[in-house]
């Protein structure tokens, strides 16, 4: 496949996509709303020669949020777009820079040329940030055709991946040999990167900007009056975080077995996506004593499940916990960030599928900083055997954050790499 029969069969599959729009829009309002800027119609007015930085989704805004904020002081005169492709992105986006004036934020248009060429004519970027692996072949090819030199920030290529990438070379090759600058988090992903046709000087080993995660100093102090609060001082806390479908049934069996063990057990289940939040708080209530996060009660003595339904909190939720769980992990879905709970310095536990975060699984494995389970049971028994054994816990949390330590400057290298393309 080419760009140009990708860019035909686009066209045609506008039809399921306006139905896919419609269906996601039944569960979540918000994907109903402002359809026109998914196609670079009726945008605000935007102040150009900026920096375009693109994040699909909550999770890479998260991770994308330091090297704003660096951008943001090194290049005092320059607005900032940032793009997303979801409600939840755009929500946290909106939050994250609420009181940054130069930042200007509308959705990603689709990757049909007219719509990306016409939002580049809007925004006229120096240059643009692609951060971790959403490559869109038309938008590349439009900064290229415009000579706007675009950078992959953080960028994450599984084995799966490149195996994709590898089937539609005609497409992918010359989308990768317009790209300016692919700042890899690993040496392995960086020879995936060459052979999938990325010119060799434009390639480097960055490290992952994950490391560069800084906590709030008040974050802990803060999660530690929260639970006084509740009583919950010296009950055994777990947070299972992140976790999709299929998933959260299998983390409330673990809860279960932990419970008749440790009956003043507290779990903190946070679902990956807000649509899913109603459909999972049904799933607990009708087995444990319950409460919404977002309903503002306390946790009581009785309640033994907090379902976290916030936007925005995850860090501080991680904080109220003794021992983390990171979802996604228990199903194919691939895993999420593992490094959240380390920097807090907690025990972290996954499933078996970890293929999006393998090198950073890999390294917090070996250093005894993570623990891998294959099912319900044997989530409820590691979390029971850490409960029990604090002093192993504590061990686990002090390597996850030596890690984290021991690998952070990747920030710094990346600013290097998009300073040149400036």
């Amino acid at each position: 496949m080419n760009r140009t029969l990708y860019t035909l069969l686009f066209h045609l599959g506008l039809p399921l996509v306006a139905l896919r729009l419609y269906l996601r829009a039944r569960k979540a309002p918000a994907y109903g709303q402002r359809i026109a800027e998914r196609f670079a119609c009726k945008l605000a007015p935007m102040r150009q020669g900026g920096i375009w930085v693109h994040a699909v989704s909550v999770g890479e805004s998260i991770a994308a949020a330091p090297m704003i904020r660096a951008l943001l002081k090194a290049y005092p005169d320059l607005p900032i777009t940032l793009t997303c492709m979801t409600p939840t992105g755009s929500e946290r986006i909106r939050a994250m820079f609420a009181d940054e004036p130069r930042i200007q934020h509308c959705y990603l248009p689709y990757d049909l040329p007219w719509a990306a060429g016409r939002f580049l004519d809007h925004v006229r970027p120096r240059l643009g940030i692609i951060m971790e692996t959403e490559l869109w072949p038309n938008h590349i090819h439009q900064c290229a055709k415009r000579g706007i030199p675009v950078a992959l920030a953080n960028a994450r290529l599984s084995e799966r991946s490149a195996r994709g990438y590898a089937r539609f070379a005609g497409l992918t090759r010359p989308m990768l040999a317009e790209m300016s600058l692919i700042a890899v988090q690993t040496e392995t992903e960086a020879q995936r990167f060459r052979s999938l046709g990325a010119r060799p000087e434009c390639v480097q080993v960055t490290g992952s900007i994950k490391f560069d995660l800084e906590v709030d100093a008040q974050l802990q102090p803060r999660a530690r009056d929260l639970r006084e609060q509740w009583g919950a001082g010296q009950r055994p806390v777990w947070i299972a975080a992140s976790t999709h479908e299929g998933e959260d049934e299998l983390i409330l069996e673990a809860h279960r077995q932990l419970l008749q063990v440790h009956g003043d057990a507290l779990l903190v289940l946070v679902p990956r996506h807000p649509e899913r939040f109603d459909t999972v708080h049904a799933l607990c209530d009708a087995q444990f004593a319950t409460v919404r996060r977002s309903s503002g009660m306390p946790v009581q003595a009785q309640t033994q499940v907090l379902l976290g339904d916030t936007m925005g909190e995850l860090l501080f939720l991680y904080a109220l916990a003794d021992i983390a769980f990171v979802g996604g992990s228990l199903v194919p879905t691939g895993g999420h960030n593992p490094l959240e709970p380390a920097a807090l310095a907690l025990p972290v536990l996954t499933g078996p599928h970890v293929f999006n975060f393998l090198e950073i699984s890999a390294m917090l494995r070996e250093a005894g900083a993570l623990q891998e389970v294959d099912d319900a049971s044997g989530l409820a028994g590691a979390v029971r055997r850490l409960v029990e054994l604090p002093q192993d816990a504590r061990r686990m949390g002090e390597a996850g954050r030596a890690v984290m330590l021991a690998n952070q400057g990747a920030l710094q290298r990346l600013l290097d790499g998009l300073g040149e393309l400036l």
